[in-house]
């Protein structure tokens, strides 16, 4: 028999909170401006060329999207981008940075069902000064019992946080929509992972779900998170 889970560990973007469209929309953006270079598909295998190379520089967030398509622009404009183009891309850049959260369908109610009877974390990666200010608009922070933002995350770090949170990743659950950051390596860690599909997915954020993995569960939304818990212990 499995150990009793005695923690939850929530993803934040596009788990308890909108955060794709956003990019999907400056994306939009990014194509019209270079629309007399290159056509959208180029443009968008391009760019993201950039993003997965610059991953190491920059890490995950709004402001290595930013520069990846400064990059990018540079790149497929021979250098001939103007900077009027390079001050519209900054702009938008900060617009994201700025824009305000939106809470996914039963996050807040969930978080709170689960919150008196279990440890409850949120581990994110990005940047750090945005997913604070992300964390602070959603009003869910009093709910955490503690909160991680990371450069990546891996097997041996999520080891880390569940055991240092906690009893360990044998008694802690991953819930979020990346099967790519979220399930494989919590599950590879020891911990559960639950996937939460969102209809829009980053491309580097796309892997094969674990089925039949007996650690793996794939809900429609967050209303049955807590149902499926009370099922497993």
């Amino acid at each position: 028999m499995s150990p009793p889970l005695t923690t939850i560990a929530f993803d934040a973007d596009d788990t308890l909170w909108q955060n794709e469209q956003f990019f999907r929309l400056t994306q939009d953006r990014f194509a019209d401006l270079l629309a007399d270079y290159t056509d959208r598909d180029h443009l968008h295998a391009r760019l993201l060329e950039a993003e997965r190379r610059n991953l190491g520089h920059y890490g995950f967030g709004i402001k290595g999207f930013m520069l990846s398509m400064i990059e990018t622009a540079i790149e497929v404009t021979g250098e001939r981008v103007s900077a009027a183009v390079i001050h519209e891309l900054l702009r938008a850049g900060q617009e994201m940075l700025s824009h305000p959260i939106e809470l996914l369908p039963h996050a807040r109610e969930a978080v709170e069902a689960l919150a008196p009877r279990y440890r409850i974390l949120l581990i994110t990666k990005g940047d750090l000064l945005d997913q604070e200010r992300k964390l602070a608009q959603s009003g869910l922070g009093d709910l955490f019992h503690g909160v991680e933002i990371v450069s990546d995350k891996t097997a041996p770090r999520y080891v880390e946080i569940f055991t240092r949170h906690g009893e360990g990743p044998q008694q802690a659950m991953m819930v979020g929509n990346s099967i790519r950051s979220d399930v494989l390596p919590a599950i590879e860690a020891g911990a559960w992972g639950v996937f939460i599909p969102h209809t829009l997915t980053w491309d580097l954020e796309k892997s094969a779900p674990p089925t039949g993995h007996a650690r793996f569960r794939e809900l429609p939304d967050l209303a049955t998170l807590p149902t499926l818990i009370d099922r497993l212990c």
